[in-house]
């Protein structure tokens, strides 16, 4: 039986943040809120977990899932080839709404990599993604939950009546109107915007 934990989005509950925590560590499948919509999780350890998310979401295993970190020091941990000019850039920018594309470090399973191995990796701002990333104590693999053609929110406790029986978990804080973070590819010299989504880069284009 999957559990609808409802959160409050300015201030998580630590009980119901550990809930969600013991669910992820012991392979579960969850749903939780970003800024920019509400995505599956995984640990990053749970092969299953992973096979789960790509058959929710229909795709092919070549497309890369996304790691969602707490802070810059799990972001630098899990990524190489960061020069320390762009790492400070990034650092002054986030979190936000922005996915950065690096090669992967040695830490990185194979079997999460993308063809290229490299990795997309995010800094939400949201305090329930801070709250729960924190408290995991090591970054998430995500994939954004499918929004039905035409609609621009998603709504914690519809997902649960449609998913409750495919996942483990939903974290429910209400309403989300569904944006799209910003894709950079910092695997490039120099870096290159792939995706401007609502994001604010005027950061990245003055650097």
């Amino acid at each position: 039986m999957s559990n609808r934990l409802e959160i409050n989005p300015y201030g998580p509950q630590s009980r119901k943040i550990a809930i969600a925590v013991n669910v992820l560590q012991e392979g579960g499948v969850i749903i939780f809120p970003t800024e920019t919509s509400y995505v599956f999780g995984c640990a990053i350890s749970s092969k299953r977990g992973m096979q789960r998310i790509y058959q929710l979401k229909e795709i092919d295993r070549k497309q890369p899932l996304t790691f969602v970190c707490a802070d810059t020091a799990q972001f630098e941990r899990y990524t190489k080839g960061i020069s320390t000019p762009l790492f400070r850039v990034i650092k002054s920018a986030v979190p936000g709404p922005y996915c950065f594309i690096f090669e992967a470090s040695k830490l990185i399973p194979k079997v999460l990599l993308s063809p290229r191995a490299t990795i997309g990796v995010k800094i939400p701002q949201a305090p329930t993604t801070q709250a729960l990333v924190e408290a995991m104590g090591e970054p998430i693999l995500t994939s954004s939950v499918p929004l039905p053609e035409g609609e621009d929110r998603m709504e914690g406790g519809i997902l649960f009546e449609q998913w409750h029986k495919q996942v483990d978990a939903v974290l429910d804080v209400g309403e989300i109107f569904v944006t799209q973070s910003a894709i950079i590819d910092c695997t490039t010299r120099p870096p290159e915007v792939i995706r401007e989504g609502s994001a604010d880069l005027s950061w990245f284009y003055s650097s």
